[in-house]
């Protein structure tokens, strides 16, 4: 009986180191990856990062940072990012957000059919009202909007479209790219 009492012990004591040292190691890891509770200051970015890669945040970076500076801070792309809906050539400016859109479904752990995808910099009017987010109207702004003000250089600029607000964005990103 009295073993059994000093084994439980034993057993309960370095489970709690162990436990302390993961927590240690775990709180140094998210602490030193977003740097979002760090003040802006003139020399550097805000940049926001969500979506299909290793460590979503908010990072500081240096001024004239591009998408791929970003995205090497946040620890890569994960295997499911869909490289035409970035383009890691542009130039990050403060306050930016980006969004990382998959190649699969994340829904389905075993999706192996790609989403069907409109390239946003290419698609007509008829192939853009394919993704159920874009009404006539919307699809055809998004057309107009591109022979006015040239190819979008990232997803998120369809904000920039008349009738798109963030609600049309959210059920749109997944299925737009920037190239064919």
């Amino acid at each position: 009986m009295f073993k059994t009492i000093i084994a439980i012990v034993l057993t309960t004591v370095v489970v709690l180191i162990i436990m302390a040292v993961v927590d240690k190691t775990t709180s140094k890891i998210v602490s030193s990856t977003p740097v979002s509770s760090q003040a802006s200051t003139a020399d550097t970015l805000q940049v926001t990062v969500t979506g299909e890669v290793n460590h979503t945040g908010t990072y500081l970076l240096k001024l004239e940072s591009t998408l791929q500076d970003l995205l090497d801070s946040a620890g890569g792309t994960t295997s499911n990012a869909d490289p035409k809906a970035y383009d890691v050539s542009v130039v990050l400016a403060n306050k930016d957000s980006f969004f990382i859109a998959p190649i699969y479904d994340n829904g389905n752990t075993c999706a192996v059919t790609p989403i069907t995808k409109v390239c946003i910099n290419s698609a007509d009017k008829t192939a853009l009202m394919s993704i159920s987010a874009f009404s006539s109207s919307v699809a055809a702004n998004i057309v107009t909007y591109r022979e006015e003000k040239g190819n979008f250089k990232r997803i998120e600029e369809l904000k920039n479209v008349n009738g798109i607000g963030n609600a049309t964005f959210e059920k749109c990103k997944n299925f737009v790219t920037l190239t064919d």
